[in-house]
């Protein structure tokens, strides 16, 4: 440890119980990894996650409330419950990327983090739960899962995300996901072409006035997106287009404002061309994050008392603005989703940042967030397990 943290019994088993079970979080990321499986459709990272856990006393509820690809598993204390602590696993991966987002050591660190921790559970009356939330990736497991009433039961949620750097604290945008589509009429482009009403024309047109807003929008605002379909052959009038598309700001209640004005973009396209609009949502909005500020603070300490290291560039940083459902879950409880670094030279989402969520630094990176979760949980639980709980979160300035 490079900062020097007061003599801590309950620590010191902490991180000796990680060490201990160090081959089987390595080896679980390493699963994860290798049999990449995108949102919605995680049933063998959910199974391999879930088992990971059942040795060590968890109780698994899998499917949860409903969804194929969630699960809870419980470890009640011995003796009088006084708090609960729950840590977040995502495991899907990137459509082509796979674990390009690093999604096999959230999971492993966060299997890790809870299995340490529940080693000195019944010393405080603790009960530990990791949740496993599906489809991060634009699916919104999370909200979800709190819309069927998940996470009601916990003090404090916490998990680590993997990026090129440590950065202690999420800022994530309030995001909505689109799907777009244009309905036209099909017609040969040289011998009919007066008859067709072209869906390409028409996304290109919304594309066109999405990328003049820009110059109006306020700073930090990103609106961006891709077209799936474009038509099937040049000389076909193309009668169906697709696209994804995403809005953010800093808040939810300027992306409401913000949505309307990239909405009439698209109605534009519909309106030159004739062709029929129809926007629906990929998930519930994602919201901005509320973090829980002293037990970040804790996290901080923990993490440099493990040789983490948050003086970085802030351009190699910015991986924290990135967009997250753990956002909702943390306006209705005490929440931290720290960032911590995996080294090299690529960002998340490049083919290259998947293979640096594999490998020796890689596996350090898995016991450094494993242990500095469980520190901080601990720590957590002592402030607080003497108060009533309450399922409001903890006020902000």
């Amino acid at each position: 440890m490079n900062e020097r943290l007061p003599p801590d019994d309950l620590k010191v088993r902490i991180a000796d119980r990680v060490r201990a079970i160090d081959p089987e979080l390595c080896a679980l990321s390493n699963q994860l990894h290798a049999d990449p499986e995108i949102g919605w459709q995680e049933h063998r990272s959910a199974a391999v996650v879930a088992t990971a856990l059942a040795p060590h006393g968890f109780t698994i509820e899998q499917p949860y409330l409903g969804l194929e690809t969630a699960f809870r598993a419980v470890r009640l204390p011995r003796g009088a419950h006084r708090f609960t602590v729950g840590f977040l696993a995502e495991y899907d991966a990137l459509p082509g990327l796979g674990h390009a987002c690093g999604h096999n050591l959230i999971s492993a660190m966060s299997v890790g983090g809870a299995i340490a921790l529940a080693a000195v559970a019944d010393d405080l009356g603790l009960a530990v739960e990791v949740i496993g939330t599906p489809a991060e990736e634009g699916g919104g497991g999370k909200i979800v899962l709190l819309e069927r009433g998940a996470f009601t039961e916990l003090d404090f949620a916490l998990m680590a995300h993997p990026a090129p750097v440590d950065v202690a604290e999420a800022r994530p945008f309030a995001v909505t996901h689109w799907h777009v589509q244009y309905d036209g009429t099909a017609a040969h482009a040289a011998a009919y072409p007066e008859r067709g009403v072209n869906a390409n024309d028409a996304f290109l047109i919304a594309q066109l006035a999405i990328g003049l807003l820009r110059q109006q929008l306020p700073a930090g605002v990103r609106v961006h997106g891709v077209q799936t379909r474009g038509g099937e052959a040049p000389n076909a009038i193309p009668e169906r287009t697709e696209g994804r598309w995403y809005v953010r700001a800093e808040t939810t209640a300027q992306l409401l404002e913000l949505e309307e004005r990239v909405r009439k973009c698209f109605e534009a396209g519909a309106l030159a061309t004739g062709a029929t609009l129809t926007i629906t949502p990929e998930s519930e909005r994602y919201a901005e994050m509320r973090t829980d500020e002293d037990a970040l603070d804790r996290y901080r300490e923990n993490a440099r008392a493990l040789g983490r290291n948050f003086d970085v560039d802030p351009a190699s940083a910015t991986m924290n603005r990135a967009s997250t459902d753990m956002g909702n879950v943390s306006q209705v409880v005490n929440a931290i989703h720290p960032y911590i670094g995996v080294g090299g030279g690529a960002s998340n989402h490049q083919p290259d940042f998947a293979a640096a969520c594999v490998g020796p630094a890689a596996e350090q990176t898995l016991r450094d967030g494993a242990t500095a979760l469980a520190w901080t949980a601990l720590d957590v639980t002592r402030n607080r397990s003497g108060v009533l709980r309450s399922s409001a979160a903890i006020p902000h300035d």
